[in-house]
């Protein structure tokens, strides 16, 4: 007897007698499953399969579809293409059969011998839906679409649904101990370990479906969440928490819509395996992105509740995107959910890291390295690598070869560098915002040239970055200070770059002495970042003076008091702004950068609605380009005209009329070019305060 791997059971081999175990019975439940298998005929059979190959298509296409009639929508059996004496089978399953004895069955029908040679493999949607192509060209089936549609799955791999795309993986099998070793590197996830710890000791011999906890992982490190959940992924399955290798990855957009039915079959699709919810929008939009996608987050999470049983979820989340989680969690009601957040390594736990990077190095380590650490502050994983590649390569020049100790880097040279990260590239690819741009590289430039000074043994001062963002509605203020927070850390110039946002509610208290305990609470959490104070001026309304007075006099000493380690950006319209500043000379004396955000132009607003559309896979013509400078130059004039907002809103309206637009026309003489054009007759004027009219006359 021969013994074959495959996937997650036996090929036995008994001369020409085949036996495949692919066993869902015995996993507790019924999965979707998708394989590929190639076999080989036999020799005596290829002659006479090549002819009935290439001469009578519509004679094995016709003995598929009544083998498949048998099964009705549980399973579809399709001949994807037969070259040579080599038969490539795709296989489709919605429930539980005995597909060991069906394939032989299926071969049978088709009058195919086969020989000792077989191979089989679990595959994707989107190996499925490549050989369903293959088998609709070489004409064995006569729509491939139609079979997606058949099992409810069509909305996941029409060609025409730019605005959804997800990627389906398998997970990849791996032993306990490295797993155990690599998450021992996350330094960032101190709640991994013991959740593998759980993941491990829940094995059991009941065959039962379900899942006691689902994932939330926080990051800002796109890399560190990759390794989580992949190492996640491979725990579960290894443990038998998982019964499917499949999982399919979402990006979640803020303005996405996505249909109810959409969700439900991507998780339908992925039954017995897992869905990794990507919430990329998370906290750099103008708006609150939670708020702004209400109904999208509703729809996923009935869909997560209505599978949660069948189907592990994993949601990625930005770290600060505390809101957006908030909002999630409501909607998920009584799901249980394990969080595991990015935190910062501080003391003996940066010390391990560090002493873990050097034995993977082959270096002793010293007093150097470790003297680079600072008492009670936090490094995240990238600051524990930069600081630790500075000290190794100063002790190969210094001790390992120290022939080369005389060859270092200028420092004039690293001054010329621009600022670095990804939050620095993200706002100068932002349309418009000029002296936003410009301000913030003067903060950034005028910080690194103090440390240059302070290493030539020079005075530096220690100047505030507090700041004042004026500008209009929609004006990206809110979207500037999140990058501005995470460039701060990304460049070093803060230890945390966590960005705190609050306005009048969480800071003015309701009785007397409240207000500065809930001041001093924020500039707490804000310790090592930045606190955004939006609408500051609503802190010295007239509604209670002495409230307002004490909210100001609390922050201003708590400004000083945090000068060194905290940013506040105080942001709200410019004349609101400005009469605020009067009334505390004490507080604009504090405040070393006003940056003014103007409206933007018809033509950034133009770039900025292309730019919406690229996002969403779309593009505009020219007409309706045309139509647009016509509508912003009016909507500029009206008195609450929302800028980047008012653009948003303005595309939104027009993806949803182009829609109606479409559905009105033959759908199979639908172009890709046809799906993905915005045409003028899309582009509506959404609804608009009237201009402002200048008065005449006395004011009473």
């Amino acid at each position: 007897m021969k013994r074959v791997h495959l996937f997650g059971g036996l090929f036995l081999s008994h001369g020409t007698s085949y036996t495949f175990l692919v066993s869902t019975s015995s996993m507790g439940g019924t999965y979707m499953q998708y394989y590929k298998l190639v076999a080989s005929l036999a020799e005596v059979d290829a002659a006479a399969a090549r002819k009935k190959a290439f001469g009578k298509k519509a004679v094995l296409s016709a003995k598929s579809n009544a083998f498949n009639e048998h099964f009705h929508d549980r399973a579809f059996f399709y001949v994807a293409d037969i070259i040579d004496n080599v038969l490539t089978v795709g296989i489709i399953c919605a429930e539980d059969i005995d597909i060991n004895k069906q394939f032989l069955k299926y071969a049978d029908a088709l009058d195919m011998a086969l020989n000792e040679s077989l191979q089989a493999e679990e595959i994707t949607i989107h190996t499925v839906r490549t050989l369903l192509s293959r088998a609709e060209r070489n004409s064995y089936i006569e729509d491939a679409e139609k079979v997606f549609e058949q099992f409810d799955l069509g909305r996941l791999v029409t060609r025409y649904c730019p605005e959804f795309s997800f990627r389906e993986n398998l997970i990849r099998e791996a032993d306990r101990s490295d797993i155990y070793n690599e998450a021992k590197r996350l330094s960032a996830m101190k709640q991994f370990l013991p959740e593998l710890d759980r993941i491990y000791a829940g094995r059991t011999s009941l065959q039962i479906t379900g899942h006691p906890v689902h994932y939330m992982v926080q990051t800002d490190d796109t890399d560190i969440c990759r390794k989580t959940v992949h190492l996640l992924l491979k725990s579960l399955y290894a443990s038998g928490r998982l019964k499917n290798r499949r999982y399919s990855t979402v990006a979640f957009e803020t303005a996405d819509e996505i249909s109810r039915q959409t969700y439900d079959q991507l998780y339908k699709s992925n039954s017995g395996g897992a869905v990794i919810v990507l919430y990329r929008a998370g906290c750099s939009d103008a708006d609150d992105p939670a708020d702004g996608s209400r109904d999208t987050i509703d729809l996923l999470c009935k869909a997560m509740k209505k599978y949660r049983n069948q189907v592990l979820t994993v949601f990625c989340l930005p770290r600060e995107c505390n809101r957006t989680k908030e909002i999630f969690f409501e909607n998920l009601g009584t799901t249980s959910f394990i969080e595991l957040q990015e935190e910062f390594a501080e003391g003996e736990c940066a010390r391990n890291y560090l002493k873990m990077l050097a034995r993977e190095n082959h270096i002793r380590t010293d007093k150097k390295l470790f003297d680079q650490l600072e008492e009670e502050k936090g490094y995240l994983e990238p600051d524990l690598h930069s600081i630790f590649d500075e000290w190794y390569n100063s002790k190969l020049k210094t001790t390992v070869y120290p022939q080369y100790k005389a060859i270092t880097t200028e420092k004039s040279e690293i001054a010329k560098a621009k600022p670095k990260g990804s939050a620095y590239d993200e706002l100068m690819e932002m349309i418009g915002l000029t002296e936003a741009k410009k301000v913030i590289i003067q903060a950034l430039n005028y910080h690194k040239a103090q440390k240059l000074f302070a290493d030539k043994g020079m005075k530096t001062d220690h100047p505030s970055m507090h700041m004042v963002f004026t500008g209009n509605p929609g004006t990206a203020k809110t979207s500037v200070a999140r990058l501005f927070a995470r460039i701060m850390r990304e460049n070093k110039l803060l230890p945390k770059g966590k960005l705190i946002e609050v306005g009048r509610g969480d800071l003015v208290g309701k009785y007397v002495g409240w207000t500065a305990r809930n001041i001093q609470k924020k500039f707490k959490e804000a310790e090592g970042g930045v606190l955004f104070i939006d609408e500051a001026y609503s802190l010295v309304d007239d509604r209670d003076g002495s409230f307002g007075d004490e909210a100001i006099n609390t922050i201003v000493q708590e400004m000083e008091n945090h000068r060194d380690d905290t940013v506040v950006i105080f942001a709200g319209y410019p004349k609101k702004m400005e009469d605020f500043l009067q009334k505390n000379p004490g507080l604009r004396s504090r405040i070393a950068y006003h940056v003014s955000f103007a409206d933007y132009s018809v033509e950034e607003l133009c770039n900025i609605a292309v730019l919406i559309a690229k996002k969403k896979g779309l593009q505009l013509n020219a007409h309706a380009e045309e139509k647009l400078i016509s509508i912003f130059e009016t909507a500029q004039r009206q008195a609450d005209f929302g800028n980047g907002r008012f653009v948003r809103n303005v595309i939104e309206r027009a993806k949803m009329a182009q829609s109606t637009r479409l559905l009105a026309k033959d759908y199979e003489a639908l172009t890709q070019k046809d799906i993905t054009t915005l045409c003028a007759e899309d582009i509506e004027i959404p609804k608009v305060s009237a201009p402002v009219k200048p008065k005449i006359g006395f004011s009473v």
